[in-house]
């Protein structure tokens, strides 16, 4: 196992920031994140629209295609909201984290206690839950095994059905404290399920099928290709500067996933509000090691160093 680093600069490197900016930078706002939530959910109202207009057609490839990137990128929505930073007003942003983690098939209640251990303990291979529960990627068979999603829907199974009943599986990574809020969110996830199954059963449609699951498993693994972006290759160790990589990508990808591909500045200052961290990105880039002008530029990266 790779031995991880300390190197005890991150007070100082959250400093770069000057505190009077910081202060306004970490203001949530309501109104940013209605005008967000509300610009996502007319992208997947439309594109399931265009989707169950053209069933039966060649023409259906392409709103599947681009729902696939609508629904999977809700967990833009779902991230920025279990750290509260999506609305001011909590509860806002907790209705927002349920819905958008059960669009992508994630307990948000479960996430949020494994993203605060993976803030807590980033790039360390023995206690960052994502470094534990996949690693990182050394040989094709294991990057291309990542990308398939095949693992990522084995855990997410496993979630859905043994969490909202108590059961925690092989999973020791986030505080005991967290396991209350995880197994009442998975019950309220299990039953949004069930009622989705009860009423397609009930009103004869496929439509869950086409506007939702469809586009979920299309565009999956490209959201797996996004998330192994974010910190692969980077250096095991405490350094706010190096452990995390940014994408300076178009707009339209940072729209969609709410500013997440400033994802340094996020990782060393995570009480950033999501349309501030442009803002943060002007005074922190001339700190940061990894800063990508695209995401093929870093899986050229991460496949040159494959076995």
């Amino acid at each position: 196992m790779t031995a991880y680093v300390v190197t005890g600069q991150r007070a100082r490197q959250m400093r770069v920031v000057p505190a009077e900016v910081l202060k306004r930078l970490y203001t949530r706002s309501d109104w940013a994140g209605a005008k967000q939530t509300a610009a996502h959910l007319a992208l997947l109202v439309l594109g399931g629209a265009a989707i169950l207009a053209t069933r039966g057609t060649w023409w259906v490839v392409i709103p599947l295609i681009a729902q696939a990137f609508f629904v999977n990128a809700l967990f833009g929505a779902m991230h920025e909201s279990v750290h509260y930073g999506s609305f001011k007003t909590r509860w806002m942003a907790d209705v927002l984290a349920f819905f958008s983690g059960a669009a992508i098939l994630n307990n948000a209640g479960f996430y949020r206690h494994y993203h605060m251990a993976h803030h807590r303990y980033t790039q360390d291979p023995a206690r960052d839950p994502e470094l534990v529960t996949s690693g990182t990627p050394r040989t094709w068979k294991n990057y291309l095994f990542r990308v398939s999603s095949i693992p990522f829907f084995v855990l997410r199974t496993r979630d859905i059905l043994l969490f909202p009943f108590g059961f925690k599986g092989n999973v020791d990574y986030i505080h005991p404290s967290g396991w209350g809020e995880a197994r009442r969110w998975g019950r309220y996830l299990l039953a949004f399920y069930l009622l989705l199954l009860v009423g397609s059963i009930y009103f004869q449609t496929t439509a869950v099928l086409w506007v939702w699951l469809l586009p979920l498993a299309i565009g999956s693994p490209l959201l797996r290709l996004y998330l192994l972006s974010e910190h692969t290759l980077c250096p095991n160790s405490d350094d706010g500067f190096a452990n995390t990589r940014t994408t300076v990508c178009n707009p339209v990808l940072r729209f969609l996933m709410w500013n997440l591909p400033f994802h340094a500045e996020h990782h060393l200052l995570p009480n950033i509000a999501f349309h501030n961290l442009p803002e943060a990105h002007t005074y922190l880039r001339p700190h940061l090691k990894y800063v990508a002008t695209s995401y093929t530029q870093t899986h050229r990266e991460i496949i040159g160093v494959l076995s």
